[in-house]
Formats: C-alpha cells, sequence, structure tokens
C-alpha cells in the first residue's frame, strides 16, 4: 500500500479546493501549556512547506481572553517573509486592527454570530451590536486595502438556544457582505450540522444572492460529520474548506466536541476525488505529527495516526 488513496473523480465537484488553515490560530487558541513562539512559527512554516497558501497565523484579541495568543507581535514578524502564503489573523476590534496594521497585515478576519446566546457570551453584544461594532472596523480595512473575512459562529446549532432557523443565519451572512467582508466562513461550532442541513442552508444563501464563491465552511468533528458536511458543500460549489493541521482545536462549549476538521483527513478525500490543493500529504503528516510532539500527545487526525503508524 501506499501513502495516498486510489483517484476516483466524481461528477460536478470543483476541480480545485483551496485549504483555509487554521490550526496555528484556532488549533492552538485553546491549548492550556503556552506554546513557544518559535515553534508557531516553526508551524507555520512547515505548514506553508506542506503547500498550504492560506495559513491563519494568529489573533490580535486582548492577551486576557486568548492568553495562548498573546505573542501575535512577536510572531507575526517571525513569518512574515513567506513567500506565495496568505496569512490573515483575527481583529475583534479597532484596537486589533490597529495593531495587525502595523505589522502590515495584508488580510483579516471578524469574528460574529449567527445567535444572541452566542454574541453575548463571546462579544457580550447582541447580534446587531456585534455587527455594530465590526462597521468601522471593516471600513478602515476596506480602506486599506485589507481583504477582510467574516467568520460566522453558529450557523447549525447552539448550545443554549438549539436549532438555528436558516433565515436567521441568512440575514447575518447578508448583513456582513453588505458592510463589506470579501468571504464568508459558516461555522460548525459545536459539529452538530448533517449534509442536508449544510445543502438547504447553501441554497437559501444563494437564493439571497450570495454565491458559493464568496462562503468557505468551517466544521467540527463531534459526531463525525465534519468529511460528509464537506463533501456537501463541494457539490454544491464550494471551493474554500476550513481545516485544521492535526485536527487540533476543540469547542469549548460542546463537551463532547473533538474539534476541527483535519486538515490530513480533508487532503485524502479530496485527493481520492481527484481534486488538486497543491498540498503534500506526506509533508503535512510530518508537520502534524511533530507538533503533536511539541504538545506531547498523539494527533487526533486519523489519517496521521494511519500514515504515521505505516512508517514504523
Amino acid at each position: 500500500m501506499t501513502g495516498l488513496p486510489m483517484v476516483v473523480s466524481a461528477a460536478n465537484l470543483p476541480a480545485r479546493v483551496r485549504i483555509h488553515e487554521v490550526g496555528a490560530r484556532d488549533g492552538l487558541q485553546n491549548e492550556k501549556t503556552t506554546v513557544p513562539t518559535e515553534v508557531k512559527a516553526e508551524f507555520v512554516r512547515r505548514l506553508a512547506d506542506a503547500g498550504l497558501t492560506t495559513i491563519e497565523a494568529t489573533s490580535f484579541v486582548h492577551p486576557k481572553w486568548v492568553p495562548q495568543l498573546a505573542d501575535a507581535e512577536q510572531l507575526f514578524p517571525l513569518i512574515a517573509d513567506l513567500r506565495g502564503v496568505h496569512l490573515p489573523v483575527l481583529v475583534p476590534n479597532e484596537r486589533g486592527l490597529d495593531r495587525a496594521l502595523s505589522l502590515s497585515a495584508t488580510r483579516v478576519a471578524v469574528f460574529a454570530s449567527a445567535t444572541e446566546s452566542f454574541a453575548k457570551a463571546n462579544l457580550n453584544r447582541t447580534v446587531d451590536e456585534a455587527l455594530a461594532m465590526f462597521e468601522p472596523v471593516l471600513a478602515r480595512a476596506k480602506a486599506e486595502g485589507v481583504h477582510v473575512r467574516g467568520y460566522l459562529s453558529m450557523c447549525f446549532g447552539d448550545p443554549w438556544e438549539g436549532e438555528v432557523p436558516v433565515p436567521q443565519v441568512v440575514r447575518v451572512c447578508k448583513a456582513l457582505l453588505d458592510m463589506g467582508c470579501d468571504e464568508l466562513s459558516l461555522g460548525d461550532t459545536i459539529g452538530v450540522a448533517t449534509p442536508g442541513h449544510v445543502t438547504a442552508l447553501l441554497t437559501a444563501l444563494e437564493e439571497a444572492g450570495i454565491p458559493a464563491a464568496a462562503v468557505g465552511v468551517h466544521f467540527h468533528d463531534t459526531y463525525g460529520q465534519a468529511l460528509a458536511n464537506t463533501y456537501a458543500a463541494l457539490e454544491h460549489g464550494v471551493t474554500t474548506i476550513d481545516a485544521s493541521a492535526g485536527g487540533l482545536g476543540g469547542c469549548p462549549y460542546a463537551k463532547s466536541a473533538t474539534g476541527n476538521l483535519a486538515t490530513e483527513d480533508l487532503v485524502w478525500m479530496l485527493q481520492g476525488l481527484g481534486i488538486d490543493t497543491g498540498v503534500d500529504l506526506g509533508r503535512l503528516v510530518a508537520t502534524s505529527a511533530w507538533m503533536a510532539g511539541q504538545l506531547g500527545r498523539p494527533s487526533p487526525s486519523r489519517t496521521v495516526r494511519a500514515l504515521s503508524h505505516k512508517e514504523q
């Protein structure tokens, strides 16, 4: 056996997918033990060497809220020389944008919620108050020629509110795009989505004038549905998929959450479908195995475990 799947293409799927790698930011942000800045920088560099061209680097939130990413100012200059790689950073407000712009960041992301409960828990604001907070951030970012991504949490379910009506999600998506976001990332924050739900939301967005080209998807694998949901998104024409190297990251609002979709598991499926990602799976697996060693525990990615076992 080889370390690559047999390629059997499927009809009506994209020829190429852009992976939005979130391991260095979303994956590490909840780690209780502080990861040294130099290790984070090496992680990003190894991800780039594996062929990933969009690597979310860090977050310019107040260190009190996310201590793991308190070194954003120290980290970003260590990786800013990477060529051909986009390094988006999360900015929660104007102060965060100031910090990002001072380091010449060219891509930023804001973090909104589709539900009132999560907006209150995460931002201490209502949904509309959070959107109002982002307005000056987006206006200034666009004036500076900066690309803006809009993350939208709780698109498929909320731990307090339960089911989230599709029209509610569409409303906030439209608001973010109208405000100037260049792309959206639809978050299944607690991992409860199923393929039919994914199709229904993407169809509703398209009917509201939001094409698949403006949308990325961000699935958690709490109930083992992340790849199935990704396939549903591919069938709908989505070509931007968020994933985390080694499956790093989790959701503090769902105790059973197993974290983000592992980039290796995604790449294995896409390669088997004949979909180009530009990623070298062997190098990616080696990177995640290395990072797992830095964190002192095995990688949750099934593909990392399977291919690392073969090499032993």
